[in-house]
């Protein structure tokens, strides 16, 4: 994934960080002297914890710390809680994040909250979703490998649709983004992650949901029910999730929608298959992209032909007219071919040292796909009722109905 930088605009900037020490916070007094520290700070922006270990006495420290001293509550804007939990058991988990996270629903100006690298489950998700849907002042959230799956995915959707309609009443500005890669979501999330991620509309910008296991009927439901009401998305990407035909087809429909404000679309590992890659790239040859710059396609199954008739003329053509970055590698292409010369000639940092050559097992294949989409069929929903529905429902009485059900 590459790197996300944000930028608050407050100042002085007084950053405190222990990052990656491995440091074991266990008890109070073994947070004593980070809180000294950060105690000397007038007007702390950032803290950075990731990379150590906290206990349940520690938590409770820090958190008691940060709603009680208008130096961090009143100023801090990150905060990076990744990889906090190394060798924890999960009571510890819990019983840390019911401190910390009600702790940081104080702080006024926190954009930017990083909880990846952490083992979550279900067992947090209560804590989770009451803290999303009323983190109000929060533009970015970063949920990576956190071992939600597809029931604690469903709930952070919901969650997001909360958080949306309390920055309504709040008067403050949608969520920009949202980064939920390694979960596992599968597609039972994607119905409830699609809502959640529609309620932010044209304020959400940077949606990264990749090594999710999300399958075609997934993909398809998150990009009709969801993305494509986000019409300001700079991001894009669903990295080593499954398309085929079916999930490309939605794509390639909706792709037009961002043709103004895409800058990254990352749909390598994603097995759109020929057709997929075809129907993909007909919209760049149809459709001027002006500000994308990074466009990857690896390991996709794309043929040659998509790149002669599709991508080299909308590359000449001028339709992508700042792309800087492409990823080609691992389909099936002609190796020394015009087509790819022409490519690495406007492309320097171009690889394609690992192409794929086509094999006597293709007709099994198309076989097997077509079963595949007959199986990943999009259904379509009344998404209307269910919004209505979450509409009525408090956050509080949402969590503790599913969690009599399903934990």
């Amino acid at each position: 994934m590459s790197a996300l930088h944000f930028q608050p605009q407050h100042e002085p900037s007084q950053v405190y960080s222990i990052a990656g020490k491995a440091l074991k916070l266990t008890s109070a007094e073994d947070i004593e002297p980070v809180i000294d520290e950060l105690s000397k700070l007038s007007k702390c922006t950032k803290i950075d914890l990731s990379g150590n270990t906290i206990g349940v006495g520690a938590s409770k420290a820090l958190a008691d710390f940060i709603s009680k001293h208008d130096s961090v509550k009143d100023y801090v804007q990150e905060i990076n809680f990744a990889d906090l939990y190394t060798s924890r058991l999960v009571d510890e988990v819990v019983e840390s994040l019911n401190s910390l996270l009600p702790a940081l629903l104080s702080c006024n100006q926190l954009e930017i909250l990083n909880l990846s690298d952490n083992a979550f489950g279900l067992r947090t998700i209560d804590i989770l979703e009451k803290f999303i849907s009323n983190a109000v002042h929060l533009k970015h959230l970063i949920l990576s490998n956190n071992g939600m799956g597809p029931f604690a995915g469903e709930r952070i959707g919901k969650a997001l649709f909360h958080l949306s309609q309390n920055k309504l009443k709040s008067k403050e500005p949608m969520l920009e983004t949202f980064i939920c890669g390694r979960n596992r979501l599968e597609n039972g999330s994607a119905l409830y992650l699609a809502l959640g991620l529609k309620s932010h509309g044209d304020g959400l910008k940077n949606v990264r949901l990749y090594q999710n296991g999300i399958r075609p009927k997934g993909v398809s439901t998150l990009i009709q029910y969801g993305l494509r009401f986000n019409k300001n998305l700079k991001v894009l990407d669903f990295q080593d999730n499954t398309f085929t035909k079916t999930a490309s087809s939605f794509l390639a429909k909706n792709l037009p929608i961002w043709k103004l404000s895409l800058i990254e679309l990352n749909l390598n590992d994603c097995l759109l298959k020929k057709d997929g890659c075809d129907e993909v790239f007909k919209v760049f040859q149809n459709d001027k992209f002006v500000n994308l710059e990074i466009l990857k396609l690896e390991y996709n199954e794309m043929v040659q032909e998509t790149v002669e008739s599709s991508l080299l003329p909308a590359l000449e053509n001028g339709n992508l007219p700042n792309l800087k970055i492409l990823e080609v590698n691992g389909n099936r292409l002609e190796e020394d071919s015009e087509a790819l010369d022409t490519l690495q000639g406007l492309f320097t940092e171009l690889e394609l040292d690992d192409l794929e050559e086509l094999d006597s097992e293709d007709e099994d294949e198309d076989e097997d796909e077509e079963e595949e989409d007959e199986a990943e069929k999009f259904e379509e929903i009344e998404t209307e009722v269910l919004e209505k529905n979450l509409l009525e429902l408090s956050i509080n009485d949402l969590a503790d109905n599913l969690s009599k059900t399903h934990i």
